[in-house]
């Protein structure tokens, strides 16, 4: 597999890719509402921020991490009067805080940039300040995004001319525990949602998904969070997650093992996601051949424009397309909502997960992602 894998990666090019990226831009914005193009220059892009923690409804357990909070930064982008918003969410994993978000939101200057519609330059502008801070690029992105949005009247899956109705079932996430409150998750769970999450990864994932099937039959979705090692007990556990009514895995193997990854895909009978050995557009090449596709989280991806991008890289593959998120508000759910219509499977379930989420927006109606049609990122607020 490893040789094939370096195969496909000699013969790739990305003058299709290129050509794709290039299309993908909604052509509603290359026109500006007159009553903004007429007044180009004579106001300017304000940016606001600040931090907020979130409160978990429930301990939140993965393969080797605990916590009660997730502390985010909300940002706020305001042009004549119509406000934009985002949001940079901040699990320790990621290696962002609230202190390193705002001294990178603090080098920002939007002054020289006439008007929000210039999307592309003042996003690679943002880009380039730093290297990393993927979170804290997230915030601008999703309120810029949002404040375009609103001042087209459009929301983005209408820019982007994804239907609403072909939004997916979203999974929702039950941590590691004890077997009883496991099931009491479950039972909790079962009856709002259509496809469960079930984090695995330590010594005791059997006995987990055995206290699940006890209470109920509905498909699961496993995130391993890198937990097994071996190739072949990965992929023994794989078969008999399968027969336990299991229909996807995510990040099975540690993230830079990419053959042995690349080898359990290849004889997997459930598809393969990447998470943790996936970030940014550059990376879709890179996992081609080791995953059978890639989950999007705009936390890691810098936002909904590069988001978009990978949406168009990865199917120029053939790969499967995750939108995915981390615990956030319905700020951010909502603006990775706005790409659901165009994945196969949605896990944004991360304002469903919290006790204090400050933004309304995107719904799960019997277990379905609902677009609304606000315009932006489609909050009500």
């Amino acid at each position: 597999m490893k040789n094939s894998r370096r195969a496909f990666l000699k013969k790739a090019t990305f003058a299709t890719i290129g050509t794709s990226i290039a299309g993908s831009l909604p052509a509603t914005l290359l026109i500006q509402p007159k009553s903004i193009s007429e007044n180009k220059g004579s106001s300017k892009m304000k940016l606001s921020f600040k931090p907020y923690d979130l409160q978990l409804r429930h301990v939140f357990t993965i393969a080797n991490s605990s916590r009660t909070t997730t502390p985010v930064v909300l940002a706020e982008i305001t042009y004549e009067g119509v406000t934009g918003y985002g949001e940079a969410s901040l699990p320790p994993y990621l290696g962002e805080s609230q202190a390193s978000v705002i001294e990178f939101l603090k080098k920002i200057d939007l002054n020289q940039f006439s008007s929000p519609f210039l999307l592309d330059d003042i996003l690679t502008y943002v880009d380039k300040i730093a290297e990393n801070n993927t979170a804290a690029k997230a915030a601008v992105d999703i309120a810029l995004h949002d404040l375009v949005g609103k001042l087209v009247g459009q929301p983005w899956h209408k820019l982007w001319g994804l239907d609403k109705l072909n939004t997916p079932s979203t999974t929702f996430t039950i941590g590691i525990d004890t077997e009883e409150v496991v099931k009491q998750k479950t039972r909790e769970a079962a009856g709002l949602y259509n496809i469960l999450k079930v984090k695995l990864g330590r010594d005791n994932d059997k006995e987990i998904i055995n206290a699940i099937r006890s209470v109920t039959d509905k498909p699961i979705a496993i995130d391993a969070n890198q937990g097994w090692k071996d190739k072949h007990q990965a992929l023994d556990m794989i078969y008999w997650l399968k027969e336990k009514g299991i229909v996807m895995i995510e990040q099975p193997m540690p993230k830079y093992n990419l053959d042995d990854t690349a080898w359990v895909t290849e004889q997997s009978p459930l598809p393969i996601f990447a998470d943790e050995s996936f970030q940014r557009l550059h990376d879709v090449m890179r996992l081609k051949g080791a995953f059978t596709g890639v989950n999007i989280k705009l936390m890691k991806c810098t936002g909904m424009r590069e988001a978009h991008k990978i949406l168009t890289v990865a199917r120029a593959c053939n790969m499967k397309v995750m939108i995915g998120c981390m615990t956030e508000t319905s700020c951010a759910i909502s603006a990775a909502s706005q790409l659901s219509p165009a994945v196969d499977w949605a896990d944004l379930d991360g304002n469903l997960l919290i006790a204090n989420d400050l933004f309304s927006g995107a719904k799960v109606v019997d277990g379905v992602i609902t677009l609304n049609d606000l315009p932006g990122i489609g909050l009500d607020k």
